[in-house]
């Protein structure tokens, strides 16, 4: 498929509000029911049954110090003997939830985030990563995609040894800026020769994939400044460059209620740091492929992209289809079949189910046929840029146009301004268009779609 973008001021100004309320699907914010053991575990027995992948998202929740633009809950804390019983609760969890899961299963897929993963010192990363191979068929070889987050200020060369030791092979690099002004502003003061020393470490250690993210919008941020740090990441030559706009919500994230709002860029100033983003990373080699993500020609994601097998799924994109994933932690999500669920955010509830020996408390929901069908799209639109309405059609024995009815205003609307080609088969996101996917998945995600009469019954009578 083609990965070309051309840019658009006329189409950043209508959607680039509509783009940034989208995050993933189903939201998290839905996700408010408590899920119980039992559901737990029986989501986990039938995704044994039916032989799914399995991947791991093991949550690490620490940061020593705090970033004004974080939108996580993480605990904030110089005491690094924090993490002793935090670690115990973990395995504690682990433990208990690989009971339900076959251990001749491999896990594919392996993520550490955070918070700051290296938090942990090199003796407790081994210590967990051996708790993990314990309990669960951890394979480590090139098939595998092992990955963690990683915070230039907390690491180095030893650590990063270790993390290629125990089995890592892909790091993510959290970049978020390298102006001093804007460093200070967001209370994230990092250089590029720390970066650049991790940089080297996963080159000479032989890390298969190496990401750097970057922000964009941030506070006293400028074009010119954004432009800078984006060359020096080009210069690193990263097999692939994660692109987000910061969405200052200070209602949302407490912490962010220290970010002046005089010192955000302009909406004038934001477009042209997306433009030149796109211009920058595009003359460097880098293919878009969707969602702020750029990568190499040769990169996993591109070339799943070009054979039609990516996936998107809640922990971003990935090259296995029909992924379960088994979040483990405070504020791990897990998506097992149609359950989605995330841990409690309260550490004191979270051990005390580990003392209990049981699984922490959770809130989330199950995927019905509605949202299942929503998901279906928002996967063809965020991984090949274009839905076949035959195919969803097929697959839950609707009329595309008749279900999504009440949106179609809106998508004739999207088709006029020339962020997507409306037909009567299929929708296809413009090379203009790319940049702002995230607004058309928007639409799709409102609350339930009313459905017309006609199809109902059969629709729902193939609920899987």
């Amino acid at each position: 498929m083609s990965n070309s973008l051309t840019w658009s001021s006329k189409l950043f100004s209508a959607y680039q509000h509509l783009a940034q309320q989208y995050n993933s699907y189903p939201p998290l914010e839905h996700f408010q029911q408590p899920i119980s053991a039992f559901e737990r575990y029986s989501a986990l027995r039938n995704s044994r049954k039916a032989n799914r992948p399995l991947s791991l998202s093991v949550t690490i929740p620490f940061c020593a110090n705090a970033c004004y633009y974080c939108a996580k809950k993480n605990i904030v804390t110089k005491d690094r003997s924090r993490s002793v019983a935090y670690l115990a609760s973990l395995q504690h969890e682990v433990s208990l939830l690989a009971q339900h899961v076959d251990q001749e299963r491999p896990i594919e897929q392996l993520h550490f985030g955070g918070g700051t993963p290296t938090f942990l010192n090199a003796h407790e990363l081994t210590e967990l990563m051996n708790s993990l191979k314990s309990n669960f068929n951890l394979v480590c070889n090139k098939l595998t995609q092992y990955s963690i987050d990683i915070d230039p200020r907390e690491t180095d060369w030893p650590t990063m040894g270790v993390l290629r030791d125990i089995g890592f092979n892909r790091v993510n690099i959290e970049l978020q800026g390298l102006d001093p002004h804007v460093q200070r502003a967001i209370n994230r003061l990092q250089s590029i020769e720390q970066t650049q020393n991790i940089v080297e470490a996963a080159r000479t250690l032989q890390f298969q994939t190496l990401s750097i993210s970057l922000l964009y919008g941030l506070p006293k941020q400028t074009p010119q400044s954004f432009a800078q740090a984006l060359s020096e990441i080009i210069r690193l030559t990263p097999d692939r460059v994660s692109l987000q706009g910061f969405n200052h919500s200070p209602e949302q994230y407490p912490i962010q209620q220290r970010i002046q709002v005089a010192d955000l860029p302009s909406s004038a100033s934001i477009q042209q740091m997306l433009k030149t983003a796109q211009e920058k990373l595009s003359a460097a080699g880098y293919l878009y492929i969707g969602m702020g993500h750029f990568a190499f020609a040769d990169d996993d994601f591109a070339s799943a992209q070009e054979d039609g097998v990516l996936q998107h799924n809640i922990q971003g994109y990935s090259t296995t289809a029909n992924c379960d994933t088994l979040g483990l932690g405070l504020s791990a999500v897990s998506q097992i079949g149609e359950l989605y669920y995330r841990n409690t955010h309260d550490l004191n509830a979270y051990q005390k189910a580990a003392d209990a020996q049981q699984p922490p408390p959770a809130f989330g929901l199950h995927c019905d046929t509605d949202m299942q069908i929503k998901r279906s799209v928002i996967q063809a639109l965020t991984c090949q840029f274009s839905v076949d309405f035959a195919s969803i059609e097929e697959q839950y024995s609707i009329n595309f146009k008749d279900y999504f009815q009440p949106i179609w205003s809106q998508l004739e609307t999207m088709h006029s301004d020339g962020l997507l080609e409306l037909s009567n088969t299929a929708i296809h996101i413009t090379p203009q268009g790319r940049l702002l996917t995230a607004a058309a998945c928007e639409v799709f995600t409102g609350t339930h779609i009313a459905q017309p009469a006609a199809p109902q019954t059969a629709l729902f009578s193939r609920a899987r």
